[in-house]
């Protein structure tokens, strides 16, 4: 589909009052998924008839629940910010980890707005957020719905036309925005995974989701052939099929006894094939979404298949991460690293280790092989491990365990230069 925006730029021109209200006028066509407005902006209808769109993509609840489980886990990883300080990364927190992390903007949490990116970045390629400068200072990140920036290049740059809810269209250079690409990237936008992946079986999964609601709305009973010992003129066979709907079609009327007079005989006629395997479909089609989004189909609900991953919940997670999430994690961690700092420190990082925070046996098992468990050496004191849980310093903590020396003393003062002096090769 052409970008509305881009049309209309070249058309009236970017910042005049006639292009705002036009900009406008086309962004709110171009989101419905009437097939003849599709038709009449270049797209094309699936082949089962039925126009893909995001908004009707996210009518098929196997697209719904992976880009739900794509955005949910992203926006459930918390981002970090570190610089390098003497060979060694220091943490830090300044007003940036407010903006990534709890509210980028006012009328955003940082969770809706990555909910957000993501669910852009599956539907319709890329997702955009605005860095909202003030001088050198960051003050805000503001999302922005993907139909409503065109992109064009200049050089080895490039530049963002916008168009926000106010009707304002305004040009952005590519320093402050945000520009989450997805697969596929050419340098200026990506390629939607419904409109290249799964186009088609999301077309089919409409069609069944259409056909199967027809069928329970006429009562989930079979196909009837009512039979009349003499001829019926096209008035009294249209008078009889709207009598027997009004009185036996539907849910509402499922039971209901049938009276049949005048020697008329009802018939019921055998399930197809084509209705036999209508459950069958729909169970591919939620196998065929799942691989075009990349996630486990197990992992949105088709528990008929099965994952080689493991049966553990730490392994079924690891894969899920491996596999489906590293991905999505690097294009944001690349993006935000070059056009936050512009140098190699700062820079953020997810902190993936949140993810075992709901497997408890797991999540013990990690923290004790990090402050040295049984193998040794420790990489984490105790006082580091006690913060990621909330809890206070124990006196004694801030030495890295050793298997080659022992630990310090509980009763003894903490030194800064226990730690170094225990972390140093004899």
């Amino acid at each position: 589909m052409k970008n509305p925006i881009k049309m209309l730029a070249a058309m009236f021109g970017a910042g005049t009052a006639a292009s705002s209200s036009a900009v406008q006028n086309v962004v709110s066509v171009v989101s419905s998924s009437d097939p003849q407005v599709i038709a009449t902006l270049g797209g094309a209808p699936a082949a089962s008839g039925f126009a893909v769109t995001p908004e009707s993509a996210m009518r098929v609840s196997a697209v719904f629940a992976g880009v739900r489980l794509l955005a949910g886990t992203l926006a459930s990883i918390p981002i970090s910010i570190y610089r390098e300080v003497d060979g060694a990364r220091e943490s830090i927190q300044p007003d940036l980890w407010w903006l990534l992390n709890e509210q980028p903007i006012g009328n955003w949490t940082a969770a809706a707005m990555w909910n957000w990116v993501m669910q852009s970045r599956m539907l319709r390629g890329d997702g955009y957020v605005e860095i909202v400068r003030a001088g050198v200072t960051i003050k805000a990140l503001r999302p922005h719905h993907p139909d409503r920036v065109s992109v064009k290049k200049h050089g080895d740059f490039l530049i963002y036309t916008v168009c926000d809810e106010e009707g304002r269209v305004y040009a952005v250079h590519q320093d402050d925005m945000l520009h989450f690409t997805g697969f596929g990237f050419n340098g200026t936008r990506s390629m939607s995974a419904i409109q290249w992946g799964a186009f088609q079986s999301i077309g089919v999964a409409l069609a069944a989701d259409t056909f199967s609601g027809n069928f329970f709305a006429n009562g989930a009973a079979p196909k009837h052939v009512i039979k009349s010992p003499g001829r019926m003129n096209p008035d009294q066979v249209d008078q009889l099929r709207d009598e027997y709907k009004k009185k036996y079609a539907g849910a509402s009327n499922a039971g209901a006894p049938m009276v049949l007079t005048q020697g008329l005989e009802m018939q019921e006629m055998s399930m197809t094939a084509g209705d036999a395997q209508l459950l069958e479909s729909r169970k591919f089609q939620v196998i065929d979404i799942a691989r075009a989004l990349g996630v486990p189909p197990h992992m949105i609900g088709a528990q008929e298949t099965t994952s080689s991953w493991g049966s553990g919940v730490q392994q079924q997670t690891l894969g899920f991460i491996k596999f489906s999430m590293q991905h999505h994690l690097d294009v944001i961690r690349q993006e935000l690293n070059r056009k936050l700092f512009r140098r190699a420190s700062p820079f953020v990082e997810h902190r993936m280790e949140s993810l075992l925070s709901g497997d408890s046996k797991a999540e013990g098992e990690y923290m004790r092989q990090c402050v040295g468990g049984s193998q040794g050496p420790g990489w984490m004191t105790l006082n580091e491990v006690r913060r990621i849980k909330n809890l206070p310093p124990v006196a004694g903590g801030n030495t890295l365990y050793r298997p080659d020396k022992p630990a310090a003393p509980v009763d003894e003062p903490e030194e800064e230069d226990e730690k170094v002096s225990a972390t140093d090769p004899e």
